[in-house]
């Protein structure tokens, strides 16, 4: 699993990750969102393009995210998520609490309503 976060402009920060969500990549990915989360940036999207594959313990992982970035007021969209991952969120009936978005354009649109 690859991570790569690039600050954009009026506190956004946008993350790309790439590879495979699972019990192995899980742990690095949340010291890297915990990292991300201590500079409490506005508006978080990331973008799911090349991750291939989402299992509990990535969900967990987004969902840890999500609270924290909750907590301090901040939002989180999820975009350009491949049908099999996509699927795994809505399973899990998570599509009705994520923001998640088709394009990098409707992740910004939805971090601004």
């Amino acid at each position: 699993m690859k991570i790569h976060i690039k600050s954009g402009s009026e506190g956004v920060e946008v993350v790309g990750l790439e590879g495979e969500l699972d019990f192995n990549s899980s742990p690095k990915i949340r010291l890297e969102f915990a990292g991300l989360v201590e500079k409490k940036p506005a508006r978080i999207l990331i973008n799911l393009r090349k991750v291939n594959y989402l299992d509990s313990s990535g969900l967990a992982t987004f969902i840890e995210l999500f609270q924290k970035v909750k907590r301090y007021g901040g939002k989180l969209v999820l975009f350009n998520l491949a049908d099999a991952v996509r699927n795994v969120f809505e399973i899990a009936k998570l599509d009705s609490i994520f923001h998640l978005a088709k394009t990098e354009r409707e992740a910004y649109v939805l971090i601004e309503t």
